[in-house]
């Protein structure tokens, strides 16, 4: 009985002592994964921190989606990812989800809030009077000339402004060629729009060149002008052939005068600060693929207007001004230039007229 107790004690100590080694080769075991694990967590948050080199842009801009700038933007955000292998994220906000106005886009972009806009020209005048120079009545007499100033010596001078005011532009797109619709009658010579309420832009030029023709010219908001045309706040107003038909402005307006008085470019910008500080294949890729689009934009723009005409051509009285026609409005607004030169300056002026030759 003793020498079978004594076997039994000597088995049960072989047995602690084994679960004693197997637990702590467990335990040595288990710390060594959560070294690895450790080492694991913290390769995945340093890829994590570094990212992958992805720089995000966010895009704002008041024109709907069916319009040819949301259009031109999605192809510069094609553009723009697939030339910098996606390192350059963009985010398009159209139809004025961030900032209802353009002039407050901006702002908003001048102040870093977001990092790019495009925008009309006509309100770029707030921030850069020279900009009143591309808003001039007939200065460009057709979409080519346009084309060959603002991607020439007149676009690229003014866009050497804008760093000053914290801009960058990238590139020029374009609203169209302007004109003039009203519920009165056809608008054949300047003294036809005496009298008449005319909705413009928010834009001196603009306002004061019919007020030169006779009309009382003001500006309204965009986005509320149909419901102003259609009970009756203004007898007329003017804008490209792709937004009266995107806008459905012919419900609302009885003549359509193929004028060209004026032509609006777009800007596409972004904050000055932002881009410098963008490496610089960045900032060339992000170059190359806005003039590319916007040179996309500005085929839409037309191949809307020729689109939108054939929807309009069944609503309203429509007459294009004749060669001697447009003379006469052209002369009419020569106190325009005289007006408008000291904050345009003489040199920027005379080389905007070369263009209307």
């Amino acid at each position: 009985m003793k020498n079978l107790l004594s076997i039994l004690g000597l088995m049960t100590v072989l047995l602690l002592l084994s679960a004693c080694t197997i637990g702590s080769e467990e335990n040595g075991d288990t710390s060594a994964d959560s070294e690895e694990a450790s080492d694991s967590n913290e390769t995945t948050e340093g890829d994590e921190a570094t990212g992958s080199g992805e720089y995000s842009i966010s895009v704002s801009y008041t024109t709907p989606e069916s319009g040819s700038t949301h259009i031109g933007m999605e192809n510069f955000k094609e553009l723009a990812e697939e030339k910098t292998n996606g390192e350059v994220v963009i985010e398009l906000y159209p139809n004025g989800q961030l900032y209802a106005s353009e002039r407050e886009a901006i702002e908003a972009v001048q102040s870093g809030t977001v990092e790019m806009t495009v925008a009309a020209s006509a309100p770029v005048v707030g921030f850069d009077e020279r900009f009143l120079a591309i808003d001039l009545p007939f200065i460009f007499p057709d979409h080519e000339t346009a084309y060959e100033a603002l991607d020439g010596e007149l676009g690229q001078t003014l866009l050497d402004g804008l760093p000053e005011i914290g801009l960058t532009g990238l590139a020029y797109g374009e609203t169209g060629m302007r004109q003039i619709t009203n519920n009165s009658h056809p608008i054949e010579a300047p003294e036809d729009l005496n009298g008449l309420q005319i909705r413009t832009m928010e834009n001196d030029v603009h306002i004061n060149t019919f007020n030169e023709y006779g009309a009382s010219a003001s500006p309204f908001a965009f986005g509320e002008l149909y419901s102003a045309l259609q009970q009756n706040m203004y007898d007329g107003m003017e804008n490209p052939i792709n937004l009266i038909d995107q806008m459905n402005f012919y419900e609302v307006q009885e003549y359509l005068t193929i004028s060209n008085h004026a032509y609006t470019a777009t800007v596409a910008f972004i904050n000055n600060d932002y881009f410098e500080n963008l490496p610089e294949d960045i900032q060339a890729s992000l170059e190359e693929a806005a003039l590319e689009s916007m040179d996309y934009q500005r085929e839409v723009a037309r191949q809307q207007d020729e689109e939108g005409m054939e929807n309009i051509e069944g609503h309203m009285e429509i007459n294009e001004l004749s060669e001697e026609q447009r003379q006469q409005f052209i002369e009419a607004a020569e106190p325009i230039f005289e007006r408008y030169e000291d904050e345009i300056g003489s040199d920027l002026m005379e080389l905007t007229r070369s263009y209307s030759q």
